[in-house]
């Protein structure tokens, strides 16, 4: 990476520790973010947005699975966007499962605050495209 490219942090939200670990040693085995902040649930990660100790330490992205308890992430997707335009940068959201339901799927991509769907496992080649989006020009690339 050159010097020129913008310092990326993300946040991952997932009740599977396991899985969460798996994200970070990938994403830090290919140095594709230079921050990963992890979540439990979607009710934590919404306390950590709201919280304005955190305010300088705001994710650029956050990948929110879909089925978790106390907060899921549809009920993530809801609060985030009550939230959104009260957040002192914008933070692109993803919505990752390992279900294939038509519905679910249709209904991340419907949504407008969702910038895509990922299904596990993730595809390491798309969250480096991700990474390089977050990093480069700072812009959030939609692909739904």
């Amino acid at each position: 990476m050159s010097s020129e490219t913008k310092f990326a942090r993300v946040g991952i939200v997932d009740d599977d520790k396991i899985f969460r670990y798996g994200f970070r040693k990938l994403t830090e085995i290919k140095g594709l973010f230079n921050e990963i902040l992890e979540f439990s649930n979607g009710k934590e990660a919404i306390d950590y947005l709201k919280d304005p100790n955190n305010s300088n330490h705001l994710p650029d992205a956050l990948f929110v699975d879909i089925n978790m308890p106390i907060m899921d992430g549809w009920e993530f997707n809801d609060a985030f966007g009550e939230i959104k335009s009260q957040l002192p940068k914008s933070i692109t959201l993803y919505n990752i499962s390992s279900s294939i339901d038509i519905e679910d799927i249709s209904r991340a991509k419907k949504n407008p605050l969702v910038a895509d769907y990922l299904l596990k496992p993730l595809d390491e080649n798309y969250l480096a495209e991700i990474a390089g989006n977050l990093q480069g020009s700072g812009d959030q690339v939609n692909y739904n």
